[in-house]
């Protein structure tokens, strides 16, 4: 391979994109550490990303979605969420899948943070928003999205975490992430 890539301690020598499907693709890549010469394999998951996005409303109890997870074969508790389209902005996607999950819509939106969901294996970087000022519209869901919209104080939310009862990483992390700053905004400790 000319123009070999440099990862790392590492230069890559061969990728193979072994699966190419609708929400991920699969990557094998084999590899060659600079001082060893050994090699390696390093499997990834290419994903293109999302948007999560916690909802607040005047009364500031904060929208939870409650969807069954067909990996998981459960129901769990989540922050509304969705995959990027190719080329979207986040902002654009956490907007969307508020309305689309829930029916509200935004009038003030603002990125918290982001995050890798799990970096040893996976591309998957998401993104997390604070949505204020929500207006009521119309819920959209997409075929075969089961759930059902909850509305909890953001104490409500974290005491669901402690007690095991959120265990969504995107939701833990966007929630006491909102928890901190909400709380400072608010003057509360």
């Amino acid at each position: 391979m000319r123009n070999e890539k440099i990862m790392g301690n590492m230069k890559l020598k061969k990728r193979n994109i072994i699966y190419r499907g609708k929400v991920f693709d699969i990557i094998v890549d084999e590899l060659e550490y600079f001082e060893s010469k050994n090699h390696t394999i390093r499997e990834v998951v290419q994903h293109p990303g999302g948007a999560v996005v916690l909802g607040l409303l005047q009364d500031q109890r904060i929208i939870l979605i409650k969807q069954y997870r067909y990996p998981i074969d459960k129901f769990i508790y989540e922050l509304p969420a969705g995959k990027l389209d190719q080329g979207e902005d986040p902002k654009v996607c956490a907007i969307r899948e508020l309305e689309e999950e829930t029916g509200f819509k935004p009038e003030r939106i603002e990125l918290l943070t982001y995050i890798y969901t799990s970096p040893g294996f996976c591309t998957e970087k998401l993104y997390i928003y604070l949505a204020e000022n929500l207006q009521k519209k119309k819920q959209n869901l997409e075929e075969g999205e089961v759930l059902s919209v909850e509305f909890k104080t953001i104490d409500e939310a974290v005491d669901m975490i402690l007690k095991g009862e959120i265990v969504d990483a995107k939701s833990i992390a966007g929630i006491m992430i909102a928890e901190k700053i909400l709380k400072q905004r608010w003057g509360r400790k």
